[in-house]
């Protein structure tokens, strides 16, 4: 600290001499004072004072906003190129208390930007990000920020190893709504729910009421301080789990006395009913995780048919009860899109069950009404803003939706369900998944014209699909079996890429061109399309771009199955959509077979 206080002091003396004038140095000094002062900066620019950024960049680590010689408009913020003004960050930090904070609700909104800024920089800048997804008063905010400035800042705060509270924080919401990507492996959400945990723990937020024990001094927290810790940490394992569970990894969770339930108790370990239902729920869903998912007697971790039957009948009946105590409460809709997706993390298990399993035919149809349910409480009208501003995970798990949905349609499984009313739901997932892309060509966008061509190439006909006529023996088989099985629920997903890869884009087998990432228009009357968000069309369901995020002009045709391709093993998902997949309607023709 004293080291910094005297390196801030000789920029000061550096800045005077240069011809910055200060008009209070008492107040200055008491900055030079505050352990709020740190390293990352924002400025005011003096444009009459050509070539002092440099000292202008020091004098305003010290004091942000301060008494300077400066012309009536100035940005207030700075992040290497990214400028804001003191009205476009409050505008900004309206957008995101009222859009986002209610899907994670555990920061204080009363508190002022310029204190979140205090806190730390990392935590102002990712609010910032956040709510610019969708701001349309300074559309390139987002953009500007996920190029680079914001990735440096955050790889800067991880590297000098955080042990701040308020880091935890920043990563929280990171997690939730990361940066967008347009491959898979440029993702770090995972590594950072990893860091987020391990910084948590570090600091001693799992263990709130000896803080004193993570410290080198001694710590006294009074009750709002000590019930923020408590909230941020159950928060942590709320993005922990959402993160294992949409991208089917082991979850780095940890579920023990400090976020035990407590009914009736009303404290500083209480947490709000909207928090405490959406733990509820993620500790569900990492019981079926660990459970079906964690076989240490197999080499993929997956429970063997029997003992997953058996597991799935004693957690249909856990889930009954979850549910019903939960909407008793009459929460948000928010927490009950949770729940839809918790039933469809559950019957998702239904793929990985062989035809000859006990009941396989009822989980089928329990997988079947789980996914319909948890697309119908998403498109309803009244919730079309949690489509609009949806976390990472419902964007994941509305994907895992359309998957299935596809994968139930084109098998045996048709004729047992309304095929035109899955057809007619799919149609609205995929403009809904169109609709969570924050920027053109980011992973949603591609994932949904993937979808796309994935269901113009398997033909499916509604001749071909009609109810099944009870007296006629139906053959079941094998065919709804997941090949790719290592990704918990979420192996569905990875499963149907490698699958479409063989069957339609193996070298000299078939041709696209680029009417193939176009829907054909009898399923939906274009007047219903626009619920579902708010983007534009070209007169077919493909958008117009607006942004772009795109990362090259490699075409995904031509690349045969057993190909040299670069991928990354880790993540097969890294095979179709990094460098060979990139949608921009510039198809190119097959290789021939050799």
């Amino acid at each position: 600290m004293e080291k910094e206080i005297e390196r801030l002091r000789r920029n000061v003396s550096l800045a005077k001499a240069q011809g910055y004038v200060i008009d209070d140095d008492d107040d200055l000094q008491s900055q030079l004072q505050s352990p709020i002062a740190n390293s990352a900066y924002s400025h005011t620019r003096n444009p009459s004072l050509m070539g002092s950024d440099e000292a202008v960049t020091s004098l305003l680590t010290l004091k942000r906003g301060g008494s300077y010689s400066m012309p009536a408009t100035h940005y207030a913020y700075e992040l290497e190129q990214v400028r804001l003004t003191e009205q476009d960050v409050v505008g900004l930090f309206q957008e995101f208390f009222r859009s986002y904070h209610p899907f994670l609700p555990f920061l204080n909104e009363s508190q002022s930007p310029d204190l979140y800024y205090q806190q730390h920089a990392l935590l102002f800048w990712t609010i910032i990000a956040i709510a610019s997804r969708r701001y349309s008063p300074k559309p390139s905010i987002l953009h500007e920020l996920s190029s680079g400035p914001l990735n440096r800042l955050l790889w800067s705060t991880v590297g000098d190893v955080p042990n701040s509270y308020f880091v935890v924080k920043a990563l929280c919401l990171l997690c939730t709504w990361p940066l967008p990507t347009s491959t898979t492996t440029a993702d770090p959400t995972h590594i950072l729910c990893g860091v987020m945990m391990k910084a948590a723990t570090g600091i001693g937020l799992h263990r709130p009421n000896h803080t004193q024990d993570f410290s080198r001094v001694s710590v006294e927290l009074n009750k709002d301080q000590l019930h923020d810790r408590v909230t941020t940490w159950a928060v942590c394992n709320i993005v922990a789990q959402a993160i294992g569970t949409g991208y089917g990894q082991p979850a780095s969770t940890l579920y023990d006395w400090t976020l035990a339930i407590r009914p009736g108790e009303d404290g500083p370990f209480t947490l709000s009913p909207e928090l405490e239902a959406r733990l509820r729920i993620e500790r569900f869903s990492d019981k079926v995780s660990k459970e079906m998912y964690s076989n240490a007697s197999d080499p993929r971790g997956v429970a063997g048919d029997e003992h997953r039957a058996m597991l799935m009948r004693v957690y249909r009946r856990d889930f009954q009860e979850l549910q019903t105590s939960i909407l008793s409460q009459r929460l948000s809709p928010i927490v009950d899109v949770h729940l839809k997706a918790a039933a469809v993390h559950l019957r998702l298990a239904g793929f990985f069950d062989a035809s000859t399993t006990p009941g396989y035919m009822d989980d089928l149809m329990g997988l079947w009404r789980a996914i319909t349910g948890f697309l119908d409480v998403l498109f309803l009208e009244s919730n079309k803003r949690i489509l609009l501003y949806a976390t990472n995970y419902i964007q994941q798990m509305l994907v895992a939706a359309g998957f299935a949905l596809l994968k139930l349609m084109r098998s045996f499984f048709a004729k047992t369900i309304d095929f035109e009313r899955g057809r007619t739901l799919f149609h609205k997932t995929i403009n809904a998944i169109r609709s969570t892309s924050v920027l053109d060509n980011d992973l949603q966008w591609r994932l949904a014209e993937l979808m796309v061509q994935m269901w113009n190439g398997a033909r499916l006909d509604n001749s071909n699909n009609e109810y099944h006529d009870d007296d006629t023996p139906m053959l079941i088989d094998d065919s709804l079996q997941l090949k790719v099985r290592c990704r918990h629920s979420m192996s569905l997903v990875f499963d149907s890429i490698w699958r479409w890869r063989e069957e339609y884009q193996a070298q000299g087998r078939g041709t696209l061109d680029s009417s193939s990432t176009h829907m054909d228009s009898t399923l939906l009357p274009q007047n219903n399309l626009a619920n579902l968000g708010s983007i534009s069309t070209n007169g077919g369901l493909t958008p117009t771009p607006n942004h772009s995020l795109n990362n090259g002009g490699n075409s995904m045709i031509g690349i045969g199955y057993g190909s040299d391709a670069n991928y990354d093993f880790f993540d097969p998902q890294h095979w179709m959509l990094d460098g060979l997949l990139d949608f921009n309607y510039t198809f190119a023709q097959p290789l021939e077979a050799t």
